[in-house]
């Protein structure tokens, strides 16, 4: 077999400039930031309205969840196959056509006249995210030079890590001064802003490969994406041993095992290279991004519980109480580039996790109903700021290690990570808290009657609606709801304490000590070739 290389295409050949001025860099990321927000923003955007949604819809819980969840589902299980076919087709069309198909769907949601049209547009809006989300970060990793491509990337892991937060906030406002439906004027506005700059200023870059698409494994990786956060959705909701769980928890896993025999099989035309989990980068900062996303989801989810029935705050107000952990996140990934540069990938890495722990810890130990929002604030800022910084350097440790013309994958791979994360910390944290608050308020149950005791242990939200039939207890049950609430939630916070501080040591022992110069970047031979005018070696029209 000839192991002779391509021809690579060069900027002189090309006929355009090496690398795109300062300005225009800055358009690109405001450009792909946008377009992330819109994304970010609607995974979590519609907790809000999931009430309004079943009163105009006469819809019933199990059809809103999955109206909610549906967007997620199908994202998650696209972001491998979309981000390998950006790679090969061209990274900005994949962009321009995912924008179009995006504010397309969040209009038709807008406009849906039935819970069923709803579903089919969320199902659209969730397939042109996963063409949207990973070619995002593959625009930057791939068109922006080494010495800004850290600081880029940290503004991108801001937006990703802060965003769902700051759509809420914006959701909800719309919510509260109009109509529900007018919460999807955010992502139509931030894709058309995205759209429009993202034909004016971002460039086209791809990879040409001899092989096939690897289809097989786009198949299996979809089916085991969908499984696993299938299961981890539905587990929680229907419990455990129900029958749709446990077949989305088998099918996930069996199609997990199947892909990665696969891709060892398949070797130079895999989707995936799964090998390169035996790289320090590629393993450590998956294994943070899983974790610390899990953390963020799974706080969330105790949070606004304890804002709204504990504290007695209104949705808006509740988003509004989130948002200084969001600002602090942004604001470190934007400072984590810099620090790592300093004293190292592995530090940094290693101090954010560090952070994210002290932040539990302090929930955990400070949280209480007399105590209020005070009790949780400080808790808040260090988890902002230890994600901020353990985002980053993750981020750039996964995109580090595969090559510039599989920098789709890279990016998808990263929001897979992510993806799962939440879900599992949202499964995990929630079932702590449940758990830990029905054992703790079957203690302070005595003399009220059986049928209200029965509603109140289905969670804190049910004590508080069935309250007022409590008649001389109902001052009991809302008590020993808030305070069963608050002891569920510190045997939470103390488990992700711990689950953070063994991480921790994971990094400090086996962490990447600097991000390695990513393999076939410019003047790297790993025999793929751009397409003409692509960013691996040019700036593009």
């Amino acid at each position: 077999m000839s192991t002779e290389q391509p021809p690579r295409t060069t900027a002189a050949s090309a006929g355009v400039e090496d690398v795109p001025d300062a300005r225009r860099l800055r358009t690109i990321l405001i450009a792909v930031s946008l377009a992330l927000m819109a994304v970010i923003a609607s995974v979590s955007g519609l907790n809000v309205a999931q009430t309004h949604m079943a009163v105009d819809f006469d819809a019933s819980g199990t059809t809103v969840l999955w109206i909610v969840n549906v967007y997620t589902l199908v994202l998650a299980a696209l972001l491998l196959p979309f981000g390998a076919l950006g790679d090969r087709l061209g990274r900005k069309p994949v962009l321009v056509t995912g924008l179009l198909l995006f504010g397309a769907a969040a209009l038709a949601a807008a406009l849906a006249p039935s819970a069923e049209v709803m579903i089919a547009a969320r199902v659209t809006a969730g397939a042109s995210a996963a063409m949207i989300m990973p070619i995002t970060l593959a625009v930057i990793t791939s068109t922006f030079p080494e010495e800004r491509r850290g600081r880029a990337i940290g503004v991108w892991t801001g937006v990703a890590g802060g965003g769902g937060i700051l759509g809420m906030f914006l959701s909800a406002l719309l919510v509260d001064v109009a109509d529900w439906r007018w919460l999807f004027a955010l992502p139509v506005g931030l894709a058309a802003l995205a759209l429009a700059m993202t034909v004016r200023s971002v460039p086209n870059s791809r990879a040409r490969s001899p092989h096939s698409f690897d289809t097989v494994g786009a198949v299996l990786s979809g089916l085991a994406v969908t499984g696993l956060i299938l299961a981890l959705q539905e587990g929680p909701e229907r419990g455990w041993s129900d029958p749709v769980p446990l077949a989305g928890l088998g099918a996930g896993v069996l199609a997990a095992v199947a892909f990665v025999v696969w891709e060892l099989r398949r070797r130079d035309a895999s989707l995936l290279d799964v090998r390169l989990f035996r790289h320090r980068g590629l393993a450590g900062g998956s294994l943070t991004l899983v974790l610390v996303f899990g953390v963020q989801a799974g706080v969330a989810v105790v949070l606004f519980p304890f804002f709204q029935a504990v504290l007695g705050w209104s949705g808006l107000l509740s988003t509004v109480a989130m948002m200084p952990m969001a600002l602090v996140m942004m604001a470190t990934s934007g400072l984590a580039p810099r620090l790592a540069a300093r004293v190292g990938v592995r530090s940094t890495l290693a101090g954010g996790v560090a952070l994210t722990a002290v932040g539990l810890a302090s929930m955990g130990l400070f949280v209480s109903v007399e105590g209020g929002y005070p009790s949780v604030l400080a808790g808040l800022l260090a988890l902002g700021a230890g994600m901020g910084l353990s985002m980053t350097p993750s981020t750039e440790a996964i995109t580090a290690a595969l090559p510039a013309g599989q920098q789709g994958v890279a990016s998808a791979l990263n929001d897979v990570t992510r993806e799962f994360g939440t879900a599992l910390g949202v499964a995990m944290l929630g079932a702590l808290v449940a758990t830990g608050y029905r054992r703790a308020l079957d203690d302070r149950l005595d003399g009220v009657p059986r049928g209200t005791a029965d509603t109140a242990r289905e969670g804190i939200a049910h004590a508080v609606e069935a309250a007022p039939g409590a008649g001389t207890h109902a001052r009991q049950l809302l008590d020993a709801a808030r305070l069963s609430f608050v002891e569920g939630w510190q045997e939470a916070m103390w488990v992700g304490a711990a689950v953070m501080a063994a991480l921790f040591l994971v990094i400090a022992l086996r962490g990447p000590e600097n991000a390695p110069r990513r393999p076939g970047g410019p003047g790297a031979d790993d025999g793929t070739v751009p397409a003409t005018g692509s960013v691996e070696e040019t700036a593009a029209r």
